[in-house]
């Protein structure tokens, strides 16, 4: 149980109780104009009443303030999506921020992640939400499954997989830049950002052997906020009981086992904690950054006081915060 409470963000937010905090998160990503707006019930109302004007920018105001292409296949699954914020003035070229959610492998999409996109599209910087498949579907039918190949050294990796599972999770979201790649040749740099199961899947991203995918995306910066990098304690929580991750799948997927040493173009890495993270989250970002430094990657840690797993992401909608400033300083400044 104490393994549990520790992978379980909604138990150590002192904002709102457990089972209100999530829909409050959904509401705050997700909202055009003020989060009431969703219903998403009298408890969340009482909680997180606020005026439209001082409400955060969620994904469906970003998506009617900026000029976008929603659902843009990057390869033929379902989930297989993005969605694109352009820059208000994309003439010539212009860096991107890919943005991946978070969800614990298991909820949330793209559809709940243009929400920080307002505030960087506004300076010259596209912003793209990427969508993969979540898990339960790594439960599927054979006849369901998708053949894949991808080179992975130190492990040897199954020929077929399933949507939703967390091989083809890590696959999806690789996939993904190669695809903004190839079809957006004005893209001078890209920046990753993921939240969460979106930071480990982000993560999974800096360690890729690109000659599978016959391009090399220029990644110029990882921002990785509130992340899991090793995924051997899910296991022996209720977290696996919808990814069904086998001990070879965890070793497999797990940035902290796969660390190379870092090379004259490793972009920089910036690790992001909350205060209100629980003890087991700030301990896997503590170690990642100390072992990403100790491999010669130039990485920061970031431990952000006063927010909890959910409002750390949710205020990158914010001009004033403090983690908005400094990832739009580092895309510009490049």
């Amino acid at each position: 149980q104490a393994l549990e409470d520790q992978y379980s963000p909604s138990r150590w937010s002192p904002r709102l109780d457990r089972d209100t905090i999530i829909d409050a998160h959904l509401a705050v990503t997700a909202a055009g104009e003020e989060p009431r707006a969703l219903g998403v019930g009298a408890a969340l109302r009482a909680t997180a009443p606020c005026p439209t004007a001082s409400c955060p920018a969620g994904t469906e105001r970003a998506r009617a303030s900026a000029q976008t292409s929603l659902h843009v296949p990057y390869s033929k699954g379902d989930g297989e999506k993005l969605d694109i914020y352009f820059p208000t003035d994309h003439s010539g070229t212009f860096p991107v921020l890919v943005y991946v959610h978070g969800g614990y492998w298991q909820c949330l999409s793209k559809d709940e992640s243009g929400f920080a996109a307002l505030p960087l599209v506004s300076q010259g910087v596209a912003v793209v939400a990427v969508g993969y498949d979540t898990a339960p579907k790594g439960r599927c039918h054979p006849a369901e499954a998708v053949a894949v190949r991808m080179a992975w050294r130190p492990l040897t990796l199954p020929s077929v997989l399933c949507p939703g599972h967390m091989d083809t999770m890590v696959l999806q979201v690789r996939r993904s830049l190669a695809f903004l790649v190839e079809q957006y040749p004005e893209i001078r740099g890209i920046y990753l950002c993921g939240h969460s199961a979106g930071a480990h899947l982000a993560a999974m991203v800096l360690f890729t052997d690109w000659t599978e995918f016959r391009v090399v995306p220029d990644i110029k910066g990882a921002v990785l906020v509130s992340g899991v990098y090793d995924l051997e304690p899910i296991l022996h929580t209720y977290v696996n009981d919808a990814l069904n991750m086998s001990w070879e799948v965890a070793q497999r997927n797990s940035p902290m086992r796969h660390i190379a040493p870092a090379v004259p173009a490793a972009c920089e890495v910036l690790v992001v904690v909350a205060q209100h993270d629980s003890p087991e989250f700030r301990r896997q970002s503590q170690e990642y950054s100390q072992a990403l430094r100790a491999a010669g990657w130039s990485v920061s840690l970031l431990d952000l006081a006063g927010v909890d797993h959910f409002d750390v992401i949710e205020k990158l909608s914010e001009n004033s915060y403090i983690l908005t400033q400094v990832g739009r300083r580092a895309v510009l400044r490049q």
